[in-house]
């Protein structure tokens, strides 16, 4: 037999170690997965191909399916470790990345298709010549009203509100997930909003574009943020002694980072966070512990 410890493996080579999964001792068939799952993606077809033989045994099958779900989440890990590493600049591919654990045939193209057809119709109806609320006018109108986006309130803690492909799908999701598509939309439109992280909420900053900070921003003052819009109640602009009043019915004591855009990397952890705990309320504690060891990839939020 060949040594499945060794490096590169040939076609028959991996057929030969898939046939070994549903090995009866323990010892072998552990050797057996960690090899598979060190081959990556590549394997992927060869053991949905097994996976689809009428003859298998359900024990075969369910190793199967274990692996597949291994190798995929190495995938994601290693993307999210790839997005961190780079900067988290681009607030859209990490939101993707994300989506890409529930849908691993996830049509990325198609997700950027859709924002670019909404992107466009805002485009359309804006103009240098607008003050800041009267391009949150604009764009609310076309998001909310044409577009039809809402906020969903019957059923808030469901994962499917925080994958932006379902949201764009159903156009409907919780604050967070509506703010990452309308802060990516604004930012292709050059409109400066931010996420601020508030306890139990979502919110975006509208920062003065004179004083405005980088995408992973966080160095953007309470000087700097001329209001804030509420993305999950059909862009409603708020005031600072609004966000105040929202802390104190929560009993919290507002810190000054409850007033300032957050970075992209601590949106995404919010959002990783968010799904663990919709998985923990739905009985399924295997999702969510996968989803908080990516979270912990970002490491903890800063207080």
């Amino acid at each position: 037999m060949h040594d499945i410890r060794s490096g590169s493996m040939s076609d028959n080579e991996i057929r030969a170690l898939i046939t070994l999964i549903d090995d009866p001792d323990e010892d072998i068939y552990r050797e057996v997965r960690n090899r598979i799952v060190e081959l990556g993606s590549n394997v992927v077809p060869s053991l949905e191909r097994a996976w689809e033989v009428d003859d298998l045994g359900d024990l075969f099958r369910n190793r199967v399916e274990d692996i597949l779900h291994s190798i995929h989440l190495s995938c994601v890990t290693d993307r999210l470790k790839a997005w961190k590493e780079s900067g988290c600049d681009d607030l859209l591919e990490g939101a993707l990345i994300i989506s890409r654990y529930r849908f691993p045939e996830l049509d990325e193209m198609q997700v950027k298709s859709r924002l670019a057809s909404i992107r466009q119709d805002i485009w359309l109806e804006l103009n240098d010549h607008l003050t800041a609320f009267e391009k949150i006018r604009v764009f609310n109108h076309i998001f909310f009203q044409v577009h039809g986006f809402k906020g969903n309130k019957r059923n808030y803690h469901a994962p499917q509100n925080s994958y932006i492909n379902e949201v764009l799908s159903s156009r409907s999701g919780n604050p967070l997930s509506l703010a990452i598509i309308y802060q990516v939309l604004a930012e292709d439109l050059g409109i400066p909003l931010r996420g601020v992280n508030l306890p139990n909420h979502f919110v975006l900053a509208y920062l003065d574009e004179d004083s405005m900070g980088g995408a992973d921003a966080g160095q953007d003052g309470p000087e700097n943020v001329l209001f804030y819009v509420n993305a999950f109640s059909q862009g409603d602009i708020l005031g600072r002694n609004e966000i105040t009043e929202f802390l104190q019915k929560l009993n919290i004591e507002p810190r000054p980072s409850f007033y300032v855009p957050c970075t992209n990397m601590d949106i995404i952890r919010r959002q990783l966070n968010n799904l663990a705990n919709s998985y923990q309320k739905l009985g399924d504690p295997e999702r969510a512990t996968d989803l908080e060891r990516l979270r912990d990839l970002l490491g903890s939020p800063e207080a």
